[in-house]
């Protein structure tokens, strides 16, 4: 095959309104491969910023160094002491940092409060601002990957500013520069981000102004008159010039109101286009809407050839009990549908690189054929179609040859830093292979660096974990009240809204407790310098943890609530240390609660649990983890008695605990927070500190008044009364 024959065009696939929301020129377009080079290109263009600096992301640090072996540039080379110098030379210039308001999950990950560490916010109207965007559904993120500069070159890929991101195409074992955020060294990470200028990146700056003004509530306006110097990365060849540059989203609707889903149906058409090759590198792949797609493509006798590079192991046991566990699931399904041999599934190998520390392939690319590549934020699974805010950007050759070189430039790039080869040996190969990207694979795999097979085994529990996905990876945001129609019965309704009653009256008493032991006499009467004491003294015992785990069994055993044993175990371990043991405790808890309803049998669980609790017996036996997610978040029944009924219910242990530990770990962080802010209010006492507390206190009574009035005013259903 000839790349460099002229293709007669063809019909464009690219469309406004349909697939994407914008189609843009852009004078100049570059493919940057792995942070080294992004990362550099990136602190260049914004070295050259005049008027306006926009920085979109899901995490961002100001810690880091974009060039860790120094950029010789004459600027600071901490990030954020470099975005300020670059500010404090640049009178005119205004930058815009919004990141994703993490949850809890990420904390001990993330840089804390990076607006009041840096001192940037120095007065209502700074020209570095940077906020925290929490404009995203429950559980949801802001996913984004995009800074604009002066409204002339914008970046987009799948690359936050952030530590543990920056590496070379070589990815060494030991790289003294990637490194943690707590400095450590950190796993090798693959990615790749595009460069373009033009209309284009003023159309991205438009993008960045509209997340701004929805996060804040206030309207940033383009630079107008922008200078004549040209912010163009120093050092970077674009791959191509004068090209048509589409932009693709997904967002939500959070506060619009209208989701966005342009990434979910370009990926559905790309796929139906594709004649020839579909290349597919990407962290995750778990999409229902991206399997279905290529499922039906593999069964016809004209299948293209599907290649899919992921990373091998997951971060953590949690992501490979869940997002590993819906690959698994998504490999057979495309295994089984593979009537004629053309796909697989494949992980960058690399001599020397072991568990965990393998290659991190955390790229978002899609090439279709030599006609169509997108590269982007949005991952192969459901959270990317339609839960969380994404940008990806896409361009099409339409038969043009010049482009078609582009598009196979990059597919080939790729392929050969995995292979170990040069991006010509990989062309070659294809070409002598009659356009077979698989040909090609197998022709250059050779010892040392290579593409080795991914084939994650599907046992029964993890079958089981398919219903989970709704919760684990979502497509679109869940309807709060669809959810609890499903899994809570009616007559649990009203004892539920007295739990989440309860549990709101515990953490106000804390905070009225501390408040009337810090500020009246009560804290004199009772001696409460002496009460401290013991109570640090048992904190700072070495098997305190023990101590703290075990009260969770017993309590559990007796039935004693375990939100008051979370909130005890929070005041007096402190948040951070009291929540960890009280999700250790919980969740021992839970599995020895289980345990004995596993051998006390379903009829005496039935007859101590009574008719009504049994109800949720066959939600929890069909849904599984999606089933005691929610039953966590919605306590219809003590938290021992669902335990025991779990256990009569057959469901497995591991899915028992996978979806006790996603449904309680709110619960936990709510905890965490007010007791932390309780503890803020009393040693700081101060407008801010009391403004925090009130405006958490008010968060949670809201939830609770909302989940009373859903629930508690319902009547309930009588013996032999319609709805039982």
């Amino acid at each position: 095959m000839n790349r460099d024959v002229a293709y007669c065009p063809r019909a464009g696939l690219l469309t406004p309104g349909r697939n994407c929301w914008r189609i843009e020129r852009a004078d100049r377009l570059a493919f940057l491969v792995d942070a080294a080079a992004y990362f550099a290109a990136v602190r260049s263009a914004i070295a050259q910023a005049k008027r306006s600096v926009l920085i979109l992301g899901w995490d961002f640090d100001s810690r880091i160094r974009l060039v860790p072996q120094g950029a010789d540039d004459g600027y600071p080379e901490e990030l954020g002491e470099f975005l300020k110098e670059v500010v404090r030379r640049e009178r005119r210039l205004r930058m815009h940092v919004l990141s994703w308001d993490f949850v809890m999950l990420f904390a001990g990950d993330r840089e804390w409060a990076p607006l009041y560490k840096l001192g940037w916010k120095t007065h209502p109207r700074p020209r570095l601002a940077f906020r925290l965007d929490d404009k995203h559904p429950l559980s949801g993120s802001h996913h984004q990957k995009v800074v604009v500069v002066d409204d002339k070159v914008a970046f987009v890929g799948g690359l936050d500013l952030t530590h543990g991101r920056w590496d070379t195409p070589e990815h060494l074992r030991e790289q003294p520069w990637r490194l943690d955020a707590q400095g450590r060294p950190s796993r090798p990470n693959h990615d790749v981000q595009a460069v373009v200028d033009g209309a284009a990146a003023r159309a991205l700056g438009d993008l960045c102004r509209d997340r701004w003004h929805r996060a804040t509530r206030q309207r940033v306006r383009p630079p107008k008159d922008t200078p004549a110097t040209d912010p163009w990365p120093r050092g970077v060849v674009p791959d191509l010039t004068d090209i048509d540059v589409a932009i693709a989203r997904t967002d939500p609707g959070y506060v619009t109101g209208r989701p966005v889903e342009e990434i979910r149906q370009l990926y559905i058409d790309a796929i139906a286009s594709a004649e020839r090759s579909l290349y597919l590198e990407n962290q995750y792949f778990s999409s229902n809407v991206i399997g279905a797609a290529l499922a039906e493509r593999l069964v016809t006798p004209e299948a293209p050839e599907v290649l899919v590079v992921s990373r091998m192991t997951e971060e953590g046991w949690l992501e490979a009990r869940t997002m590993g566990a819906l690959r698994g699931l998504l490999h057979e399904q495309l295994q089984a549908a593979d009537a004629h041999g053309r796909y697989r599934l494949l992980y960058p190998y690399i001599p020397g690189l072991q568990a965990p520390n393998l290659l991190n392939v955390h790229s978002k690319v899609l090439v279709v054929d030599d006609e169509l590549c997108s590269v982007g934020s949005a991952n192969f699974n459901n959270r990317s179609m339609g839960f969380d805010t994404e940008c990806n950007i896409a361009i099409e050759a339409r038969g043009e040859a010049r482009v078609r070189r582009a598009i196979a430039g990059l597919r080939d790039r790729l392929l050969a830093e995995h292979l170990g080869a040069q991006q010509d040996e990989v062309a070659a190969a294809v070409t002598r292979r009659g356009g077979s990207l698989l040909g090609a694979v197998d022709a250059l795999t050779r010892p040392g660096r290579t593409l080795k097979p991914i084939d994650p085994p599907v046992s029964p529990d993890i079958r089981r974990l398919l219903p989970a996905s709704a919760i684990i990876d979502p497509e679109r945001p869940a309807d709060p009240d669809a959810l609890a129609r499903e899994f809570v019965p009616p007559e649990l309704g009203r004892p539920m809204a007295g739990r989440i009653a309860r549990f709101t009256a515990e953490l106000l008493a804390v905070a009225a407790l501390a408040v009337a032991l810090r500020w009246t006499p009560l804290g004199d009467w009772i001696g409460m310098e002496a009460v401290a004491g013991l109570a640090r003294s048992v904190a700072d015992l070495p098997w305190a943890p023990l101590l703290a785990i075990g009260g969770f069994v017993v309590g559990g055993l007796v039935v004693f609530p375990v939100t008051l044993l979370i909130v005890l175990t929070c005041v007096l371990f402190g948040p951070l240390a009291g929540g960890a043991y009280a999700l250790g405790g919980a969740l021992l808890s839970a599995g020895v609660t289980w345990w004995a309803g596993a051998h006390l049998g379903r009829d005496r669980v039935r007859r101590m649990a009574g008719d009504r609790l049994n109800a949720i017996t066959f939600r929890l036996a069909k849904r599984g983890v999606l089933a005691v997610a929610v039953l966590r978040l919605l306590p219809i029944a003590p938290f021992s008695i669902v335990n025991a009924v779990a256990g009569a219910s057959r469901i497995g242990l591991r899915e028992f605990l996978l979806g006790t530990m996603i449904g309680i770990a709110p619960m936990i962080v709510i905890a965490m927070v007010f007791v932390d802010r309780v503890g803020a209010a009393l040693a700081r006492p101060g407008p801010g500190t009391i403004a925090a507390l009130v405006a958490i206190a008010a968060v949670v009574i809201a939830g609770a008044w909302r989940v009373w009035r859903r629930f508690a005013a319902e009547p309930v259903p009588q013996p032999g009364v319609a709805g039982r």
